[in-house]
């Protein structure tokens, strides 16, 4: 453990409304994460259905299935393969082989709906405690990638076998980091409880009706508990008695050990206020970040992928060019990885650092961008510095990012994030006026358009309107639409 690690406080702030609740999770002061679950619009991860096989699709190797959402769930063939462990390399059979239309079939949510695209199905279930999560489906024992010490992952995965074999049970397990020190009592109790929660769900899966939901996932302050806390957080913060009361039954029936962290907040100041969480949030939703050096960050969001842009700015403060470079890339590392995780940015994340001659520039700003990326919840994958200079890397999307959640395609230019210039739609009337001079008989044209528009015309653009009733024979009138967006128009003909 480094000494930034051994001096790093961690807190957790829920705030609950009756159609919200937000949880962040703060590292020493400073806003890292941020959770938000809204009553009308739950998220579906690990939630558990009865489907019905839609349309299987042999050349995607996938079927839909309608789990009974707005739009049919995807399952994938190596995501059903009988006999395979999850993540085999083994040959996936045919899709056909596993399932048929019209079958039903029990599955479980591993992406939330993003975007246009449906839910992400898998048949390996999973069922989280605190310290493990029992595969029904699947042999496998694995230890969590973040329990370093070879001689403990050894242990742990020498008592989840022996569990395992004791009980003669052909399931499977992963160790999660927060059993790191536990012993086999504290790794049983949590078997025997996630074993019988898996005979209730099969039990109430050959009872449910098709294509409706058969086990869901805790609510966020309780799935805060299960998955968040570590023995890092010192307090745990809750604005709601209600909340606070089930978080505390919750944790005295299984989190023994977290009950004295948690604490019922009842100050006038709301706790979103506190540390400026608030202000935070809607700083992320900005394009652009600004650095404490002078030089800023651009976030580019779309469909396919996410691009971060580096630039130096207003920052001059070194020796030399190289140098200011190489201290603007190291604290953007540092920012792109906390802004990463809070945004909830996924998917292919392409960053644009400032181009370094010094190999061993680039080595130190990759590795402080992986250090500061070791302590997000989502998976990462990183690769070294392109021959463009550019680093690709992966983190893994299974909810909606802060944005998606947050925000809406703006109507005006909807969601491209520009509109026509108001000299641009000026030329854009000139020619709908021409071609419909061209049509109709008319004996005058009303043009109707944003204010900015308007101005352009009787001012920069007078002659070239005045040509233009020359041209065509007819006036001109112009009118202002206050309702109008700068690149909307129509032209009239009276």
């Amino acid at each position: 453990m480094t000494m930034s690690d051994e001096s790093l406080k961690e807190e957790i702030l829920i705030n609950v409304t009756t159609s919200e609740v937000r949880a962040a999770l703060l590292e020493n002061g400073v806003l890292q994460e941020i959770y938000i679950e809204r009553a009308a619009r739950r998220g579906l991860i690990s939630n558990i259905y009865k489907g019905h096989v839609l349309r299987v699709l042999p050349g995607m190797q996938a079927a839909f299935i309608d789990i009974g959402l707005e739009r049919t769930a995807f399952l994938h063939a190596s995501d059903i393969a009988p006999g395979r462990e999850q993540g085999s390399s083994d040959e996936v059979p045919a899709i056909r082989d596993l399932v048929r239309e019209g079958d039903e079939i029990m599955v479980q949510v591993v992406k939330d709906p993003l975007g246009n695209k449906g839910a992400r199905l898998t048949t390996f279930v999973t069922l989280p405690s605190r310290h493990l999560v029992l595969l029904p489906c699947s042999g496998a024992v694995g230890i969590s990638a973040r329990i370093e010490d070879e001689d403990e992952r050894d242990r742990l995965r020498g008592i989840v076998e022996e569990i395992l074999a004791e009980r003669n049970l052909s399931c499977g397990a992963i160790v999660r980091t927060v059993a790191e020190g536990m012993d086999k009592e504290a790794l049983l109790a949590d078997l025997n409880f996630t074993l019988k929660l898996w005979e209730v769900i099969q039990e109430r899966c050959s009872k449910t009706r098709v294509k409706m939901m058969v086990h869901e996932d805790l609510s966020l302050p309780l799935r805060v508990l299960r998955d968040m806390v570590t023995s890092d957080i010192e307090r745990i913060l809750v604005d709601s008695e209600d909340d606070f009361n089930a978080m505390q039954d919750f944790a005295d029936t299984y989190l023994p050990d977290i009950e004295p962290k948690l604490e019922f907040y009842q100050r006038r100041r709301p706790i979103f206020d506190l540390h400026g969480i608030e202000d935070e949030i809607r700083k992320s939703l900005d394009r652009s970040i600004s650095l404490k050096s002078g030089g800023y960050l651009i976030f580019d969001q779309t469909e396919a992928m996410t691009t971060v842009d580096i630039n130096t700015g207003g920052y001059v403060g070194h020796r030399n060019l190289e140098e200011t470079i190489y201290r603007t890339n190291l604290e953007a590392a540092v920012a792109i990885a906390r802004q990463l995780r809070l945004r909830n940015l996924g998917g292919i994340i392409i960053i644009d650092f400032i181009d370094m001659e010094e190999p061993d520039h680039r080595e130190n700003v990759l590795h402080v961008l992986e250090q500061s990326l070791a302590r997000d919840h989502a998976r990462t994958q990183i690769t070294p510095v392109s021959p463009l200079g550019l680093v690709e890397m992966t983190r893994k999307r299974t909810r909606e990012s802060l944005q998606h959640i947050l925000c809406e395609d703006c109507p005006s230019c909807a969601g491209r994030g520009f509109l026509m210039t108001a000299e641009t739609v000026c030329f854009e009337i000139f020619r709908e006026t021409i071609r419909q001079s061209r049509q109709f008989e008319f004996d005058e044209v009303l043009v109707l358009a944003h204010q900015n528009v308007i101005e352009l015309l009787l001012d920069e653009q007078a002659r070239s309107l005045a040509e233009l009733e020359q041209q065509t024979g007819k006036s001109i009138r112009l009118q202002t639409e206050s309702l109008y967006v700068q690149d909307q128009f129509d032209v009239v003909l009276m």
